[in-house]
């Protein structure tokens, strides 16, 4: 089965082509950063309309890896000759860039009368490092990007279950602001990370919220007030920290630490209290190298394995949606006359709590 996946949950249009959810012949992605850089972080209603501006011609440039590529718009009486189905992010992200992906899919699904399926945006970072050929099942993965920080127990491409989320911000977002308070630029997670690796992670003693606590939730907004006091004094009245180049260079580096620390350290407890002999993690802040490093570093201590997908299978793609949406057209999804009929929902759901 050959599934053609749209993604647009937030400043990342992209479409990609996946063969029986492993074999991915296509996966196209274009980014918003320069876009939203001058504002210092994503402008809603300017990512929807940059989605609207170049989807047909992301979802063309996937469909190219056809034998028999199809033009958009397609003709009267055309049809998708290879492509099976498809599959669009219809959870969580920013209401205007979700309806632009879903808004095409449906369009093309009604154009080719085929099957369409509704996925997670979440659930299909999940299931990248199985994609990637890194993980197989079952593991714990931890979703971090600049819009979510979340736990889940993934026992196979349909069976995943969220432990755990942030109460504040993001990690990504949390390196945003970082970046924003050092004046590193947008976007903040690479910007922190390329500053970091001249500084001493343990010139400044960040806190490390939650890290202690029993449960499986995290919490970045006190770690961002701590390094906007180091800057600009207790409760921000001075005196102001004067940012040398060495003094940028610790900040970061001991803000990336703690940020690191405490993903690291509540992946690796809740894996444990799973009984998971394996971990991951996806999501945009799974580019950060430090985070890689850690992660590979203490799973090895220990005994378990750690799966982090590339790069490019990390950050928002379409490739993970086309491979998790086969996963549900195979159990039966997306068929009859009211599969158009999708819906999005931008917020997140908050985990099932078992109890102790």
């Amino acid at each position: 089965m050959l599934v053609l996946g749209i993604e647009s949950s937030c400043d990342e249009t992209a479409a990609a082509l996946v063969r029986d959810g492993k074999t991915v012949l296509s996966n196209v992605v274009a980014s918003q950063v320069e876009i939203h850089a001058r504002f210092g972080g994503v402008v809603p209603e300017v990512a929807s309309r940059a989605h609207a501006e170049c989807v047909s011609r992301i979802v063309e440039q996937a469909l190219a890896a056809l034998p028999h590529p199809i033009p958009l718009p397609v003709g009267e009486g055309e049809r998708a000759r290879a492509v099976d189905a498809l599959a669009v992010t219809v959870r969580p992200g920013l209401a205007g860039s979700l309806l632009v992906g879903v808004s095409a899919a449906s369009a093309l699904a009604l154009a080719w009368d085929l099957p369409i399926v509704a996925v997670h945006h979440l659930h299909a970072h999940a299931y990248a490092p199985y994609l990637a050929g890194v993980a197989e099942y079952p593991f714990a993965c931890l979703v971090a990007s600049g819009g979510h920080t979340s736990l889940y127990e993934c026992r196979g491409p349909l069976e995943v279950e969220l432990l755990g989320q942030t109460i504040d911000d993001a990690a990504g977002e949390a390196f945003d602001k970082a970046a924003a308070v050092l004046g590193l630029g947008f976007p903040g997670g690479p910007a922190v990370s390329r500053a970091a690796a001249a500084g001493n992670p343990g010139a400044y003693d960040f806190p490390r919220s939650k890290l202690a606590d029993g449960d499986d939730d995290f919490s970045f907004s006190g770690l961002k007030t701590a390094l906007l006091y180091a800057v600009e004094g207790p409760g921000m009245k001075g005196p102001k920290l004067g940012l040398t180049e060495k003094i940028r260079s610790d900040l970061a580096a001991s803000f990336e630490q703690a940020v690191c620390e405490v993903l690291v350290g509540k992946l690796l407890r809740a894996a444990t209290r799973r009984g998971l002999g394996t971990v991951s993690i996806a999501g945009g802040v799974a580019a950060n190298r430090k985070l890689r490093a850690m992660l590979a570093e203490r799973a090895s201590a220990e005994g378990m394995k750690a799966a982090v997908a590339p790069t490019e299978l990390c950050t928002d793609n379409a490739a993970m949606v086309a491979a998790l949406g086969y996963h549900q057209l195979a159990r039966g999804e997306g068929r009859g006359p009211d599969r158009l009929a999708l819906s999005i929902a931008p917020e997140l759901e908050r985990p099932v709590r078992r109890k102790r």
